[in-house]
């Protein structure tokens, strides 16, 4: 039994030190934004993540007319 956790416990070890050789070898070395906000490509190609999306519709609008917000509401 003891030696199975140990054998477990070396293995996480490992694979925690392998996922982040890059950050420690690098100069300013952190983790990849993988937040779809955080994509160049997917803001170019107008793609948002449904968080963003709800808080721009919440948004209200500053060039929306008086009745526009009276009816909305």
């Amino acid at each position: 039994m003891f030696k199975t956790a140990l054998l477990a416990t070396l293995i996480i070890a490992i694979s925690f030190a392998l996922l982040a050789i890059t950050i420690i070898i690098k100069k300013n070395g952190r983790f990849p934004n993988i937040h779809i906000g955080g994509n160049k490509e997917m803001r170019k190609r107008g793609i948002k993540c449904a968080q963003s999306q709800d808080r721009d519709a919440r948004k209200e609008n500053p060039m929306a007319t008086a009745e526009s917000i009276k009816n909305k509401k």
